[in-house]
């Protein structure tokens, strides 16, 4: 399991959703930070449960994502609502705000025997110093996602690692969304249909 190309991210991200028309989108020359797209035709992305969230822009990001790798930037992004979309198949989770991708970050997930579930979720619990008695292991920052103890929080992202089916991201990047989100928060987890249309991480 590896991070994908963010170029292909993007492709993909609204190819999947199947609601980017080409002419909509504005591509930003870099080092410009982020991708616009066109006030009257901003894309849609579908979550598991049949609603739809639209999307202003997309964080420009053009290099490979590798593991432990994140981007943040909410620079001139207004505040709004948050939401947050994990995709397994490719390994990315992405945060967005007011319809702005304002962070990304390869992660790691449930192993086969542990799996991750999938569908629409909501930020259940916070717990910034989070202690799993279960596992005998510290989660920061965490996000409870399910009465079972399955959440977002601050990992060791490394290529061949896996989880009891939480969703491990880079602790820094932990504890940007920590501070972004909130309970009650949604959360879309997509499983692994797009896995093989990844390309592989360094």
């Amino acid at each position: 399991m590896c991070g994908p190309a963010r170029a292909l991210i993007l492709i993909l991200t609204v190819y999947i959703a199947g609601a980017l028309a080409p002419q909509t989108a504005m591509a930003a020359n870099p080092p410009e930070a982020r991708v616009w797209y066109s006030a009257d035709g901003y894309p849609e992305l579908a979550l598991p449960d049949g609603r739809k969230e639209v999307v202003r822009s997309m964080l420009n990001i053009t290099k490979p994502m590798h593991y432990g790798n994140f981007v943040w930037n909410e620079d001139h992004i207004p505040q709004g609502p948050v939401w947050v979309r994990i995709d397994l198949g490719l390994q990315i989770l992405s945060v967005f705000r007011g319809g702005h991708e304002i962070g990304s970050s390869v992660i790691v997930y449930g192993s086969d025997g542990k799996p991750t579930p999938t569908g629409t979720l909501a930020i259940l619990e916070k717990d910034k110093d989070h202690y799993s008695h279960s596992y005998d292991a510290p989660m920061p920052y965490m996000l409870r996602l399910t009465n079972d103890g399955v959440a977002i929080h601050g990992s060791n992202v490394r290529k061949g690692w896996a989880t009891h089916g939480c969703i491990g991201v880079p602790l820094d990047f932990a504890r940007l969304l920590f501070a972004a989100a909130n309970k009650g928060d949604t959360v879309a987890v997509l499983g692994t249909g797009t896995k093989k249309h990844k390309a592989h991480a360094h």
